[in-house]
């Protein structure tokens, strides 16, 4: 059970781990223990996600999202296999957190007459300004 807050919390079915060795340096540890953390959740299968949180989920998950609606989190930041699984069972708890928050609608508005007419008369100021910079006739 992963808990995200209150009200929703993922049941074990719902995510699977899988281990690999990590790259970059760390001598013959690197070759012979697997301390990566591949963490897969299946997000468009969650009964506990409503409909609008999913679409969210996928719009944040970006490239993580498989076609198969699982979003895979890859963790090796560490050394230890215990602290890269915390790591990713984390970042995907923020993740989930942030797809829970509804964004604020827009309410389009209008410009105001006064700036209306200072862009206007802005843009009369500039036309004027370039006018100018024509061909200079010779005077006789």
């Amino acid at each position: 059970m992963l808990r995200i807050n209150d009200d929703i919390t993922l049941a074990d079915w719902e995510l699977s781990e899988n281990f690999t060795r990590s790259s970059g340096p760390g001598g013959q540890n690197v070759n012979k223990v697997e301390t990566a953390v591949e963490l897969r959740f299946e997000a468009e299968r969650s009964p506990h996600l409503p409909g609008p949180v999913k679409t969210r989920l996928k719009r944040l998950a970006g490239r993580r999202w498989t076609l198969d609606g699982a979003i895979v989190i890859r963790a090796e930041e560490t050394r230890s296999q215990i602290r890269n699984r915390e790591i990713a069972r984390e970042r995907l708890v923020e993740m989930i957190r942030a797809a829970l928050v509804a964004p604020k609608r827009r309410i389009p508005t209008k410009p105001t007459y006064g700036s209306q007419k200072r862009r206007l008369a802005a843009k009369a100021v500039r036309g004027t300004v370039k006018s100018l910079r024509g061909k200079v006739e010779p005077e006789e």
